[in-house]
């Protein structure tokens, strides 16, 4: 596989690191989640047809996903290529990722017995070549990494739904009708999420983010009891690390505080909510990550850029925010628009000229 060419040493000096710990920037940072992926013709290109499952388990070819947006759009941060349901498939978990769909599972978790039946997440007996890839990384990159896990109340809705789900009606009956059984999964999978972070951190990512992707379909009541818990108890167990973690949710607004709580240094704020209120809701002494609404980038570069302004208007250049989308890339989006927003948030929050769009076109280092 080629070398990275000499732009990943140029790249994204924006002061990702810091401005999660809140501490002033030379100008705001900013990576996009899903920033690897579908939308990009040279990620399309090097994948194939091959399944996302078996492309993470080639530490050469993920390090080189990795690295596609990063040269491509000049972001502040890189975020590993992998999934959140490798602890869950590496541990034994029967899971498919099926596209268009999501993560499918053929026989659900629902019964005691069932959970009593899976194994806990070893990453370097079970899953060695994230770590490898990692640490493949770290020699390539001038940027930080960020690893990441999906949340345990989120792997458990796979687990339990089957797939992704509009009601969740299985999670939720099992949290009310059972809950021994529930806690009993939602501990078992905080040992393996934490396992998979330590791991990544070990291997050299410098910061972590912790994806509840589902939480927001919780009542604040049924979150603080039956899903916080268990997010409290991987991101407290990374704390001696010292790396930044960012704790993510969609639909989370009216969760805001508690998640703030947990112990992650920075919120991660999906589109509903404005940043102004988010900042008000997390509290002093955490900073926030988001959130331009993903589908306002379909649009094209005026509507996002005039969405970005309003974005960073409601910061009002305070200290403390990571710029990002309120949710993943999505596959139809335009990678010229993605990289003029790096542009436009750098130029205007270091006080430079706006960047005109850059033109679709594919990156380098595609093979």
């Amino acid at each position: 596989m080629s070398s990275p060419p000499a732009e990943v040493a140029t790249v994204g000096r924006g002061g990702f690191l810091r401005a999660c710990r809140g501490l002033p920037v030379e100008r705001t940072p900013v990576w996009f989640m899903r920033q690897a992926g579908r939308s990009l013709p040279e990620y399309r290109r090097l994948r194939g047809t091959e399944s996302i499952l078996e492309s993470i388990r080639r530490p050469e070819l993920a390090a080189e996903l990795t690295l596609q947006p990063v040269r491509r759009y000049g972001v502040d941060a890189a975020i590993l290529f992998s999934d959140i349901v490798v602890p869950l498939v590496a541990s034994g978990s029967p899971i498919d990722i099926v596209p268009g769909r999501g993560p499918v599972l053929a026989e659900p978790v629902r019964t005691r017995a069932a959970v009593q039946k899976l194994r806990p997440f070893v990453p370097d007996e079970q899953a060695p070549y994230v770590a490898e890839t990692v640490r493949g990384l770290t020699s390539q990159l001038d940027v930080p990494l960020i690893g990441f896990a999906g949340a345990p109340f989120t792997l458990a809705s796979y687990l339990v739904e089957g797939g992704p789900s509009r009601s969740f009606e299985h999670v939720k009956a099992l949290i009310h009708n059972d809950p021994t059984t529930w806690f009993e999964l939602a501990e078992l999978l905080a040992d393996s999420v934490l396992a998979s972070l330590r791991d990544q951190v070990a291997a050299g990512a410098a910061a972590v983010q912790l994806f509840d992707s589902w939480a927001g379909v919780l009542s604040r009541h049924d979150y603080e009891r039956y899903a916080l818990p268990a997010s409290t108890r991987v991101l407290d167990g990374l704390g001696d690390l010292g790396v930044p973690r960012i704790h993510f949710g969609v639909g989370t607004g009216e969760l805001l505080d508690l998640m703030a709580g947990a112990g992650a240094e920075v919120v991660g704020v999906d589109w509903r909510v404005p940043l102004d209120r988010a900042r008000a809701r997390v509290g002093t002494g955490v900073a926030v990550q988001g959130n331009l609404d993903p589908t306002v980038v379909l649009a094209g570069f005026p509507a996002a850029a005039a969405e970005t302004r309003r974005i960073l208007a409601e910061v009002a250049g305070g200290p403390g925010h990571v710029f990002n989308l309120g949710h993943g890339v999505l596959p139809e989006t335009d990678p010229g628009v993605l990289a003029a927003l790096v542009e436009l948030v750098h130029a205007e929050t270091a006080g430079g000229a706006l960047a005109a769009p850059a033109p679709s076109a594919p990156g380098p280092g595609a093979l």
